[in-house]
């Protein structure tokens, strides 16, 4: 099937996305990995872990607001922040009352030395109040993006902490049904984005200007947090990673948008397309997009079950191919990553460690494949996929066409 059959919203007539179902899915795979790993329990503090293994969405704006106790054995305790928990116990009604708390925060230390030492003893206390009430005192506790005066405060309260990166790989590392149509609404949805893009992406407008108009399409046609990179000209080779600048847009450049880090229901998408102002490419031009194209199904060519990623990386070029000195220079330009809750996921296929390093390809596991060609100075162009790993080899999930540069503002014509 090309895409979703089905829209954004929840309906009680058509089968959809069963999120009670991704919920309980998620929560079951960590719990099981966990005892795998011997780990009975684990502090979570990064958002994407905390939706994963919860189902709850929360503010992300400060590290330490939140946090989630994840057990073995036991449903999750929540810490929320303050003026959010009575929010989240009326809309999370999956969560048990019992398992809320009130989150401690030190607000990166801006209380002061002696409120912060203060606020983090009663942080950790708390975490051994609810250890204890489990029966697992003594026992090792995971840990995640915790900060070293976290990890301090848990050891001085008698805790040894390890970490749980790899229990949180496992999980996320391939997706369940429900995940996989979540991302599959999300590039339903980019599609939105870019068929805006084709009517906004003028000479005279500012990159910042398109980028915004591109999120408002994706907005409205329902993603949970849209972002559209738009980049024009020069800036177009080497990728300016900030968000749009005001850069006004000239007839005959190279444009690209992306909509890395996009999300439906926190699922992320990252598609790159290349677009030109005012004429049709020239042969230069068609030549580099006609390499990058090829390149990158080269790679996704070699994503099949019982593959690994070197057997894809070999097909990534060198970054000396572009006159730079160290292969570091292209890690994410010349990149294939796993993709979730979070951009970057099991597996990564790069030539600065995979073809030493190879990690498996499974079926579940979702990767995007990101190329580019061009000159600095000139403009370059950018391509980029999203694949599932089937039992027989890959799908393609993106569904906005990639085979060549698409004219906009067509004064050739």
């Amino acid at each position: 099937m090309n895409g979703v059959a089905f829209g954004v919203a929840s309906v009680d007539w058509q089968e959809r996305i069963d999120f009670a179902r991704m919920r309980k899915e998620r929560l079951s795979r960590t719990q099981e990995a966990m005892k795998k790993k011997n780990l009975a329990a684990a502090l979570l503090t990064r958002g994407d872990s905390i939706r994963y293994v919860t189902g709850v969405r929360g503010p992300e704006f400060l590290p330490g607001i939140r946090y989630a106790l994840a057990f073995a054995e036991y449903d999750p305790i929540i810490y929320e922040l303050g003026d959010t928990l009575s929010h989240q116990k009326v809309h999370c009604s999956w969560v048990k009352p019992e398992n809320w708390r009130v989150s401690y925060c030190w607000l990166n230390g801006t209380p002061g030395p002696d409120a912060t030492r203060a606020e983090i003893k009663k942080w950790a206390d708390a975490i051994v109040g609810d250890l204890k009430a489990k029966g697992l005192s003594g026992e090792k506790l995971g840990v995640d993006a915790l900060d070293e005066a976290g990890r301090d405060a848990l050891r001085n309260a008698g805790i040894e902490t390890v970490s749980v990166a790899p229990v949180m790989a496992e999980v996320v590392r391939t997706k369940t049904a429900e995940e996989i149509k979540c991302i599959q609404m999300g590039l339903a949805i980019g599609n939105a984005g870019f068929a805006r893009a084709l009517e906004v992406i003028r000479a005279g407008a500012r990159e910042d200007e398109v980028g915004g108009e591109v999120e408002m399409a994706l907005l409205r046609a329902g993603m949970e947090f849209p972002h559209a990179g738009f980049k024009s000209g020069p800036n177009t080779f080497d990728v300016y990673h900030i968000r749009g600048i005001d850069r006004l847009v000239q007839l005959g450049d190279l444009c690209y948008v992306n909509l890395c880090s996009s999300n439906y229901m926190g699922y992320r998408i990252c598609i790159y397309r290349t677009f030109i102002v005012g004429r049709k490419p020239n042969q230069k031009e068609k030549d580099w997009y006609k390499k990058t194209y090829d390149r990158m199904y080269s790679v996704l060519g070699e994503i099949k079950p019982g593959a690994t990623t070197a057997d894809a990386a070999k097909h990534f070029l060198p970054a000396s191919t572009w006159g730079y000195a160290e292969e570091r220079a292209t890690l994410v330009a010349e990149v294939g990553h796993g993709i979730g809750l979070a951009n970057y996921q099991q597996p990564s296929i790069s030539r600065l460690w995979s073809l030493d390093h190879p990690q498996t390809f499974e079926p579940g596991m979702v990767i995007a494949v990101e190329v580019r060609d061009g000159e600095p100075g000139y403009g370059g162009v950018r391509v980029e996929e999203m694949a599932l790993v089937t039992d027989k080899g890959h799908e393609i999930l993106t569904t906005w066409p990639a085979e060549e540069i698409m004219t906009v503002q067509d004064l050739s014509a």
